[in-house]
């Protein structure tokens, strides 16, 4: 399989696409065709992990058997994730489902990919190049789940950098607390994006990779602008319409909507890649928050990030520049051309509007709204009331959208809504939600036990466990400090 820059400048396979994380273009890697499932083969696979291996074998054409079978078992050992099949799926009522993908050892959805990522990279990498440094921005959720990932893994070096406010305090304990001899973390001074397109600035910057490679290093991504990121995320929402099949919830080729909390397009991207390959899939509702930018480019076509910034209580979501829409825009226009009019427009006039057949193809296919906080908390306590099920901040959004889709559509077709994170992530916001505000003054790490007192939900050991932990990580950085803060952590390595 030939993967290509979606701006045009470099065609690579996918062992490359991996290790180079960003073409040299700066355009995302995208497969030049997706494939099609063989579904007679599908029903005879039983378990997670076999699905995985199929759907790898599709995209990975120049790994062999042997590595995606070891990357695969490594990954999802069972010590690894809390659950038999890595992700769960519970029954809310007869047409909705969760989709649990919080199952694994930092308990957010980026652990399914990240926990297979590092095993990818290794076998990718050619034996001239001696050291991956793997860079990473993060909203909350992917930098700790990249940290775990990429801890003392042989021949890599990872730094993270998130915004120094705008992360959970459980999220950001994760993090300052991390273990391990290669990993490296710093708060930035600023928001996601600030974050981001700093390490996309570092990647792109001859004299910068210059510099990295005289030290025996390379660069390289464990964002989901990486497509070995992207490609674990695809398995997920196979294996859910497989598992409601098995079960009897859905009839054969009887559609299917997904309900998907987003901020930068990788989550949601994955479940349009599900669909040309395969599945029913009938809708996928995008799920912003109040920076609604993605949902609002949806239902208009214009992708505007010249707006105001807001710290919500679901901060993954906290996001303006969603770097996946531009593998959407590359798969729908089939056009190098007309994506790097609309990144360059992006970059230098802060938005772009795609043309009326784009936006018609884009819109048989998802469907936007958002969710203020207000309405994020009723969703949480509206879901426990009704269905004695906690969620966190992120997956209420999607929650509080699917009401909002239900209303406007008056479609009933059963819909799985993806749970991104374990409740107690965001422990604070999910008591006031259920309280009505009555703990919002109360220290985040007492809101834990509170919360356990109040529902009853067993708190994971690896959460509990982090309040006695030392901070092993303090730094917080100007955006233009990041490339100094590298250095000063690599000089000895």
């Amino acid at each position: 399989m030939q993967y290509t820059s979606t701006r045009g400048g470099q065609n690579v396979h996918s062992k490359e696409a991996i290790y180079l994380g960003i073409a040299n273009d700066g355009g995302l890697f995208t497969p030049v065709k997706i494939p099609k499932m063989d579904f007679e083969y599908l029903e005879g696979l039983n378990s997670y992990k076999d699905l995985a291996k199929y759907i790898f074998s599709l995209y990975l054409t120049d790994f062999s058997e042997e590595e995606i079978t070891d990357c695969v078992n490594k990954a999802y050992a069972t010590d690894r994730f809390d659950t038999e099949n890595v992700v769960g799926l519970k029954k809310l009522d007869s047409n909705l489902f969760a989709l649990e993908l919080w199952h694994g050892p930092t308990y957010a959805f980026k652990d399914i990919a990240l926990q297979l990522l590092p095993h990818l990279l290794i076998r990718s990498m050619p034996d001239s190049y001696k050291r991956a440094l793997i860079l990473v921005a993060t909203s909350g959720d992917t930098g700790k789940a990249a940290l775990e990932g990429f801890r003392d893994v042989e021949r890599t070096r990872i730094v993270v950098f998130y915004p120094s406010e705008g992360v959970s305090d459980v999220q950001k304990r994760q993090m300052t607390t991390q273990e391990g001899k290669n990993t490296h973390v710093a708060g930035i001074i600023g928001n996601f994006d600030d974050a981001q397109s700093g390490v996309k600035e570092i990647f792109t910057n001859t004299e910068y990779v210059k510099i990295i490679n005289e030290k025996g290093y390379f660069f390289t991504s464990a964002n989901s602008i990486n497509f070995g990121r992207l490609l674990p995320q695809i398995v997920y929402y196979i294996w859910s319409y497989l598992e409601l099949l098995r079960k009897g919830f859905l009839k054969e080729g009887e559609r299917i909507n997904f309900v998907v909390p987003t901020g930068n397009f990788g989550n949601i991207l994955a479940g349009y890649f599900a669909k040309v390959m395969g599945v029913p899939v009938n809708r996928l509702i995008v799920a912003s928050n109040i920076n609604s930018v993605v949902s609002d480019f949806i239902n208009t076509g214009i992708y505007d990030r010249r707006r105001e910034f807001y710290k919500t209580i679901s901060p993954s979501m906290d996001i303006l520049v969603a770097s996946n829409l531009e593998r959407l825009l590359y798969l729908v226009t089939e056009s190098f051309e007309r994506v790097k009019k609309y990144m360059s427009d992006l970059k230098e006039n802060g938005y772009f509007k795609v043309e009326d057949d784009v936006l018609k193809s884009i819109q048989s296919n998802f469907w936007g709204d958002f969710s203020t906080d207000f309405e994020t908390r009723q969703a949480i306590k509206w879901v426990y009331r009704e269905y004695s099920y906690l969620i966190d901040t992120h997956s209420a959004v999607g929650f509080d959208v699917y009401r909002k889709y239900k209303e406007k559509t008056s479609d009933m077709t059963k819909t799985v809504l993806l749970q991104t994170a374990n409740p107690y992530k965001f422990a604070k916001d999910v008591l006031n939600a259920l309280t009505d505000d009555e703990y919002n003054d109360i220290d985040p790490f007492e809101a834990i036990e509170m919360l356990l007192k109040t529902t009853g939900v067993e708190v994971p050991k690896g959460i509990r466990d982090i309040l006695s932990k030392p901070v092993l990580h303090p730094d917080v950085i100007e955006k233009d400090k990041m490339f100094e803060f590298i250095l000063e952590k690599i000089k000895d390595s």
